[in-house]
């Protein structure tokens, strides 16, 4: 039963904040570290490395492919093994990742071999956020019960993106008072501090429940999916090119449109949240993604920063209820005990457009301009807007 069966609980009923908040708190502090590399990392590839931006966008895209590959293992450990467990681990990976940042400094003077060691590192991040995030859901899940599934998923993201808008900023600093050695060592810091916070947070009890099959999983997540991973091709392009973007043109201060676009959306998922339970996914998910998609245009012809930042921002209000839109129909549809399964299969679509889609982005932008990469990513949020549309007029109730 839900800890929470109406909006108002009676008194002496814990609110969903204080059910959720431990959880929303750890993933919070768990990706700031993300959002220190986010505005400096092709920085330090492009301009300190001297490297291509296609290799901007491989480097980018790493963490992302390394998260596609393990979702799936993620999401059963979160399963089987419990989710707070899941997140424990994922923390202990994003530590040995900021080892091996620090380790891709002393070959500076090689850096093709500095690249690579980077790799590595960005890699076992990605697979490190497979764990925290697929462990928070199951966690927030478990806590909250499923009838607060989209607000759960909005209010964990929302945590995932404000550390992203609060890290940027904070990484900037770093880089620039200490070069990528600062981020290093913060990303190697900051999980360990998480993990003793960790150790006082509620936990949720594994399920020992039989093994649903792949194709019943595969079945809650082909559709969401699709549409997840047309519609993250922005998301890709303002993670990967936004600060090349604004270097590009000759602005300053390209990490305002990391933060703007994360204010953005965590704002949009405050105040709606709610609404893919209310209204259903589909609906809210086609909406969101045309909203968008309007945003990539706008950073596509952006002729100033300040139309820049408008782009941003409309681009984090667009994506905003994207994963918790379609992510409600998945947990919908996915067998009780396999949730942690359906929404790690689930993720690993947005990873697979990151991964693949930041190093295409990458070329598109080298051999057409940096801002044709913004016009693409317009063009496949039309395609997950039609995804969402099907869906809709699927569900849509007969009358």
């Amino acid at each position: 039963m839900s800890l929470l069966q109406t909006a108002n609980p009676p008194t002496g009923e814990p609110s969903f904040f204080s059910v959720v908040g431990p959880v929303i708190s750890v993933v919070f502090i768990g990706f700031l570290i993300v959002g220190f590399a986010m505005p400096v990392l092709p920085l330090h590839v492009h301009d300190g490395l001297g490297m291509s931006s296609f290799v901007v966008g491989l480097v980018a895209g790493s963490q992302f492919v390394a998260s596609l590959l393990s979702r799936v293992v993620a999401g059963q450990f979160s399963d089987s093994r419990g989710p707070k467990r899941a997140v424990a681990i994922g923390l202990i990976g994003a530590t040995f990742s900021g080892g091996l940042y620090l380790l891709s400094l002393a070959f500076r003077e090689t850096p093709v071999m500095s690249v690579g060691v980077l790799l590595v590192g960005r890699a076992l991040l990605g697979a490190a956020e497979s764990f925290i995030i697929t462990g928070a859901l199951g966690w927030g899940f478990g806590l909250a019960g499923v009838t607060h599934t989209g607000k759960v998923i909005a209010w964990v993201g929302s945590a995932m993106f404000a550390a992203f808008a609060v890290g940027a900023p904070m990484g900037n600093v770093l880089y620039a008072s200490f070069g990528f050695f600062g981020v290093a060592v913060a990303t190697l810091a900051m999980p360990l501090a998480t993990l003793v916070m960790l150790t006082r947070a509620p936990t949720v009890p594994a399920r020992q429940a039989k093994k649903a099959s792949a194709s019943r999983v595969l079945s809650s997540t082909l559709l969401p999916g699709a549409g997840l991973a047309a519609s993250s091709l922005g998301f890709g392009a303002i993670t990967a090119f936004v600060s090349l973007l604004y270097m590009h043109n000759g602005w300053s201060a390209g990490w305002q449109a990391f933060s703007v676009f994360a204010v953005a959306l965590i704002l949009m998922r405050a105040l709606f949240g709610h609404l893919p339970d209310k209204l259903g996914g589909p609906k809210v998910a086609m909406v969101s993604i045309l909203i968008e998609g309007a945003g990539q245009l706008l950073l596509w012809m952006a002729s100033s920063a300040t139309v820049a930042l408008l782009g941003a921002a409309l681009t984090g209000l667009g994506y905003a209820l994207v994963y918790p839109a379609f992510g409600t129909e998945v947990v919908r549809k996915a067998p009780p005990d396999s949730k942690g399964l359906a929404m790690g299969s689930y993720s690993a679509c947005l990873d697979l457009t990151l991964g693949v889609g930041s190093p295409l982005l990458g070329v598109v932008g080298g051999h057409a301009g940096l801002p044709s990469v913004f016009l693409v990513s317009a063009g496949a949020a039309v395609v997950g807007a039609g995804i969402a549309l099907w869906m809709a007029a699927r569900t849509a109730p007969a009358r």
